[in-house]
């Protein structure tokens, strides 16, 4: 199971994901991410990953092509931190500053 939350502030919409990112539940990241694209006013989205416990392959596969649409991942978690740093080199686009990997 996948739970998303949307936390809403001024400068960000971010998306907090807690459980598993596995089939089918990457079909409903990828739909709640095009989603919140919409209405942002200039505020960036943000993917909290901090409570996963499991990511998939194609769960990672996801998360790397949403790095390249721009979309910033944070993790506070050791689990997290560490797949966000094998799909750091997968991202195509470099990471701009601010884009934080592992916070």
């Amino acid at each position: 199971m996948l739970k998303i939350s949307i936390i809403e502030s001024q400068n960000k919409r971010q998306l907090v994901l807690e459980g598993k990112l596995i089939e089918p539940w990457t079909t409903e990241l990828r739909k709640a991410c095009e989603q919140a694209t919409e209405g942002l006013n200039g505020r960036e989205l943000v993917i909290d990953l901090k409570n996963l416990t499991v990511i998939s392959q194609e769960g990672q596969n996801l998360l790397a092509a949403v790095m390249n649409e721009g979309i910033k991942l944070r993790s506070g978690g050791v689990f997290a931190k560490q797949v966000l740093r094998q799909l750091g080199g997968r991202a195509r686009a470099p990471l701009h500053k601010g884009t934080s990997l592992l916070e």
